[in-house]
């Protein structure tokens, strides 16, 4: 079973926004990404991180457990909470059909402490999008 911590980040709330992702199996750590999104709400990095997990894992295990901080995405995946906001519905029924590719997917809440290695993997890529923007200035 693979075990896949995810971080959406952004700088303003809608703003610039990347995700991180991190696929361990035993604690060995088999893919770490990182990739800058465009302008997105938290809520929206967050869920474009588990979209992009999944479709990372498909081909790697049928059994993941996904852990994030985002105690909103873990409580709207387990169907205690609902979804109301329309972008993240639009988000959300492609993570349904992704899901169809596993045989289990647990969903655990994690503190944030325990998630740094994905934040610091999302503002990695924010950061490169920026360091980037700003030579193309000069």
């Amino acid at each position: 079973m693979l075990e896949v911590n995810i971080d959406g980040a952004s700088r303003g709330n809608p703003g610039l926004s990347a995700i991180g992702i991190i696929v361990k199996e035993n604690e060995t750590i088999l893919i770490e990404h990182a990739e800058f999104l465009g302008i997105r709400t938290n809520n929206q990095a967050e869920y474009e991180a588990l979209r992009r997990a999944l479709e990372i894992c498909i081909k790697l295990d049928k059994e993941i457990t996904i852990l994030s901080d985002s105690e909103l995405l873990i409580r709207q995946r387990n169907l205690k909470y609902k979804i109301r906001n329309q972008q993240l519905k639009l988000i959300s029924r492609e993570i349904s059909i992704l899901e169809k590719n596993f045989e289990k997917i647990q969903y655990k809440h994690i503190p944030r402490e325990k998630n740094n290695k994905a934040d610091r993997l999302a503002n990695k890529a924010l950061n490169e999008y920026l360091k980037e923007i700003s030579s193309n200035q000069n």
